[in-house]
């Protein structure tokens, strides 16, 4: 499948477009002739990493900015990145969760009915599947969120998918496994604050910027006790974007896919693979479980790949780090 073919200054809205992997993102698309035009808050996205179109402060929640957005950039389509996305944090504060994820999102849909956008590509999470019964996971395993942050992101795919049937609306949800890496030609990268997500807590401890990394949980039933989880780079995430934005232009069917490679590795492996690439030992410490942290979560992509030809080309767990460590150095 070719990605999106683009009309002379067409344009998306990527809505947290600032983001991690929203920039990554945007930059892909302006590389393919689009236009993207951020709309983002900017509570955790940078302003600095919009650099490939037209950036828009604003929150999707406020229907009077979509709508003087739709107005002036007409929107061909709509790839929606916007969410809060800790999980630890959506169980001890469900209501900021719902807010953003599902109140936030239903205004989004809102003004595309409104203003006639039917195509919309949707982060969604792996936190959709709870505890899984069989790994790898493919999309039509049970889905039982653990944590408000899943079930958010299950909330939407079902509103969605009652959009479609009453609006036209013509979707598709990207299941995410674990987010990783950073731009392979080194402008863009992760960098979130409070920082919660694995990889970059690891190298920082490598650097001496933290004392330690902490290990939640070393009792889990796996090999070796920590949990395990599939990392995907955020360029092959970008670029399954595009892809999926070709594939609703292409006639296809609403429904959900997972991006991930069908690798796991598990805590410890990251922290031995940080030590391998970097040359750098990483002190670490064991503690609690986080609540709401499944033991394994792998991704089955075979459904992307089959209707969406998509590869991921950047996600060993080696070449991940090295392009984390790369920018991480850097700022």
């Amino acid at each position: 499948m070719a990605k999106a073919s683009s009309k002379p200054n067409e344009t998306i809205l990527v809505t947290g477009g600032a983001g991690f992997i929203g920039s990554q993102t945007c930059k892909m698309l302006a590389q393919e002739g689009l236009v993207p035009v951020t709309l983002d808050n900017l509570t955790t996205g940078h302003r600095e990493d919009v650099k490939w179109g037209p950036l828009v402060v604003g929150d999707v929640n406020d229907h009077a900015c979509l709508a003087r957005l739709m107005r002036q950039y007409q929107p061909t389509a709509v790839i929606h990145f916007a969410a809060v996305t800790a999980v630890g944090e959506s169980v001890t504060d469900p209501g900021k969760y719902y807010r953003n994820n599902v109140s936030g999102s239903l205004s989004l849909l809102e003004a595309m009915r409104d203003f006639g956008i039917k195509d919309l590509v949707f982060s969604s999470s792996a936190a959709v599947y709870g505890n899984p019964m069989r790994s790898p996971i493919p999309e039509d395993h049970v889905v039982v969120p653990i944590n408000p942050y899943g079930s958010t992101k299950l909330m939407m795919e079902r509103i969605m998918s009652d959009f479609a049937a009453a609006h036209g609306l013509r979707f598709v949800a990207l299941r995410y496994f674990n987010a990783a890496g950073s731009d392979p030609g080194g402008e863009i990268g992760e960098r979130h604050d409070p920082e919660t997500h694995l990889i970059p807590l690891v190298l920082d401890a490598a650097l001496g910027r933290r004392a330690n990394v902490t290990v939640f949980g070393n009792d889990y039933p796996t090999l070796d006790g920590t949990c395990i989880r599939d990392y995907i780079h955020v360029a092959d995430l970008a670029d399954a974007h595009l892809r999926a934005l070709a594939y609703l232009r292409e006639g296809g069917h609403e429904q959900a896919f997972n991006l991930g490679t069908g690798q796991g590795y598990s805590v410890k492996e990251v922290i031995a693979g940080v030590q391998r690439v970097t040359g750098r030992k990483v002190p670490h410490v064991v503690g609690e479980r986080r609540a709401g942290d499944p033991p394994e979560l792998v991704a089955d992509p075979l459904r992307a790949k089959r209707l969406l030809d998509w590869t991921p080309k950047h996600s060993s767990l080696d070449t991940i780090i090295n392009h984390a460590w790369a920018f991480r150095k850097k700022i």
